[in-house]
């Protein structure tokens, strides 16, 4: 594994990362949204993080020795965002634009606490992969200072 493929793979965790964080602050901006352009309450949207496999050097010694496609470096991709199916929140507010004929809104699946805590984690791994990344630099530098 080279230097740049370690920055590859936390390049990709930084992205991941702020595409969960994206997510959760648009969960949180859409808390009592009872209209969307589909014409229903807003459901909650979750990310789906897939690992991306890493090669082995053999592999991707003999895959640049034969000049094919190179191979994967390892990390993770979204690879989709997905709706939270679980059950709306019916709320009784018989004044409310939206309500039914009972009086009952239904409310957005999303809970603000939940939110917050996957945003805060979504934050905690992004700078966990920024002080990878800076190490990697790091490392890198001392290894340009040794061969001077």
């Amino acid at each position: 594994m080279s230097f740049l493929s370690s920055f590859d793979i936390s390049a990709s965790g930084l992205t991941a990362e702020r595409q969960r964080l994206d997510i959760a602050a648009e969960n949180l901006s859409n808390t009592n949204t009872t209209r969307t352009e589909s014409g229903g309450p807003y459901r909650r949207k979750m990310v789906v993080l897939q690992e991306v496999p890493s090669t082995s050097f053999r592999t991707r010694f003999n895959s640049l020795l034969n000049k094919s496609a190179s191979a994967a470096k390892g990390g993770v991709k979204v690879t989709e965002i997905i709706e939270d199916q679980r059950d709306l929140n019916p709320v009784y507010d018989p004044d409310h634009p939206d309500a039914d004929e009972n009086g009952y809104v239904m409310m957005p699946n999303v809970d603000p606490v939940k939110e917050t805590i996957d945003g805060m984690s979504a934050t905690r791994s992004y700078e966990a992969n920024i002080t990878a990344f800076n190490a990697i630099k790091l490392m890198a530098q001392k290894a340009l200072e040794i061969g001077k």
